[in-house]
């Protein structure tokens, strides 16, 4: 926000000084402001109005110029530490599965999914989102981007039975893992979901639990449905050395209302610095005040008034 001001505001009342001494002051007592000027100029300088306007103009700008107007601008300057984050998504055939929403009882839990998905993407405005989908096998729908209107897209257009029907779970997470390999960022996430059990992974559960433990990459595993749906120990045990959480929904809004609190549990940092900058602008009055002098000199000797 810019704000104008002057840094010697009470200058200004010297204007009021030349204004009350135009009027009550003899024609001698212009000899204190501008000394011997009455060997350049001729007596009949009163009688000119554009000279009138140009003494005025001089006298006013120059005053201006000592008051030294500035403009000052407060901005902050926020320094955002993003994350990267990889959401894993269940594909499988069991995600057909209607009443998951007590809303719409005709929408499968795919579509419940997509829709909480998509709406998590749109607040996390200064992180970068990938998406894994799995079934029978594990697949990057989307790398690592800021392109949040791409990722929704991405995600409304997966559909159920792309990638099989059965569950890999494992394999899944070491895509999500990978992916990561190459970020920077200093916080990394990775988001499962799933209303299923492994059980179509090629790569071994101690495995992926050793991989999950010595990366620096916080996992948090979601499974949905009812309690049988799902295997919870092990969705618990893929939290703990992720050192995340884990959770469970049985419908659309509990799954909505995980998201939002991993929303806030991992909320960008933000570092706000505030600058305060400075524009001095008396060189355009004090330029305006010496061109009208120059000009109220010339005029008055060229004409002889």
């Amino acid at each position: 926000m810019s704000q104008f001001s002057f840094e010697y505001p009470l200058l200004l009342l010297l204007i009021l000084v030349f204004i009350a001494c135009s009027r009550w002051c003899k024609e001698r007592s212009r000899a204190i402001f501008f000394p011997h000027v009455h060997n350049l100029i001729a007596k009949k300088a009163n009688k000119s109005s554009l000279l009138s306007w140009l003494k005025w103009i001089g006298i006013v700008s120059a005053v201006i110029a000592l008051a030294s107007p500035v403009v000052t601008k407060n901005y902050t300057n926020s320094k955002k530490e993003g994350r990267d984050i990889v959401l894993v998504i269940d594909s499988s055939d069991s995600m057909r599965q209607m009443g998951f929403d007590p809303k719409d009882i005709y929408k499968n839990k795919f579509d419940v999914v997509k829709e909480v998905v998509g709406d998590f993407i749109k607040k996390r405005e200064n992180d970068r989102i990938g998406v894994v989908t799995f079934a029978d096998v594990a697949f990057i729908a989307s790398p690592l981007t800021f392109e949040k209107d791409f990722l929704r897209n991405i995600t409304e257009m997966q559909e159920l039975g792309m990638a099989g029907k059965r569950t890999a779970i494992n394999d899944a997470l070491v895509q999500a893992y990978n992916l990561m390999d190459k970020s920077k960022a200093k916080s990394k996430i990775v988001i499962l979901l799933t209303d299923g059990i492994d059980n179509m992974s090629k790569i071994p559960f101690p495995d992926v639990l050793n991989m999950i433990e010595k990366r620096n990459v916080k996992l948090y595993t979601i499974g949905i449905g009812g309690p049988r749906d799902y295997d919870g120990k092990y969705l618990k045990a893929l939290a703990k050395a992720g050192k995340g959480q884990a959770y469970g929904a049985r419908s659309a809004k509990m799954l909505s209302q995980i998201y939002d609190e991993i929303n806030k549990l991992e909320v960008t940092k933000m570092d706000d610095k505030k600058i305060v900058a400075h524009t001095y602008l008396y060189i355009y009055p004090l330029f305006l005040a010496i061109l009208s002098l120059l000009l109220f000199l010339y005029y008055r000797n060229s004409k002889g008034v």
